[in-house]
């Protein structure tokens, strides 16, 4: 299977609806899968739930253009793993340093909530993606459902890691998960998942990465 599905792609008939009323209503937005963002040289994979309908749906590269994405990037930026300045297009001019971001599931799904089915039909293009990356030694799993996803394209079964904010996990092949919080809205403006937690685990999944 390749590592990126294709822009009509049909392995999920709820998404591959929602899209086409997308892109009835929203014309000129992305409004098709997601692709990976970032060098598959990459030694850090960052994996997130699925693209946000006003967010990576309409721009086309992950966590751009909302919420999620305002932390993510300003993270990235504060730590040296992107440059330029995050514009909230794809066609901003940041690049990613030593870190790539993908999705768990590659299409938006109806109020953000891909079914198990949905992310068991994704999950062949999260695992050709780690297969393709011969530098890759840690893995930041942003939220339950990419934690899920990543365990499963390892061949792990949930009970053998269960998710917890800061956790790590180690994965076969010498590589490391670290779990976080999703870096959504609603996380931050509860306060279940703060700057500065994320901050700090994501200077950790970096020294994973390092090792």
């Amino acid at each position: 299977m390749p590592s990126e599905p294709t822009a009509d792609c049909g392995l999920c008939p709820r998404l591959a609806q929602f899209r086409a009323e997308n892109r009835a209503r929203f014309a000129d937005w992305h409004n098709a899968p997601v692709p990976s963002f970032g060098a598959l040289t990459a030694p850090l994979l960052i994996v997130g739930l699925a693209p946000g309908l006003r967010g990576a749906n309409a721009t086309g590269r992950p966590f751009t253009g909302d919420w999620a994405g305002d932390l993510l990037y300003g993270t990235l930026l504060a730590f040296g793993n992107a440059r330029g300045r995050y514009a909230e297009r794809a066609d901003d001019g940041l690049t990613l340093v030593d870190c790539r971001i993908t999705n768990a599931v590659r299409c938006v799904p109806p109020a953000n909530r891909p079914t198990p089915a949905e992310t068991k039909a994704c999950r062949p293009y999260l695992a050709s993606e780690m297969a393709a990356m011969p530098r890759l030694k840690a893995i930041l799993a942003l939220g339950g459902v990419a934690h899920d996803a990543v365990l499963a394209a390892c061949g792990l079964k949930k009970s053998a890691a269960p998710f917890a904010h800061g956790a790590e996990h180690a994965l076969p092949g010498g590589r490391h998960m670290l779990d976080s919080y999703h870096c959504s809205r609603l996380n931050t403006n509860t306060g279940r998942l703060t700057e500065a937690m994320f901050h700090a685990v994501f200077a950790r999944a970096k020294a994973l990465a390092q090792v």
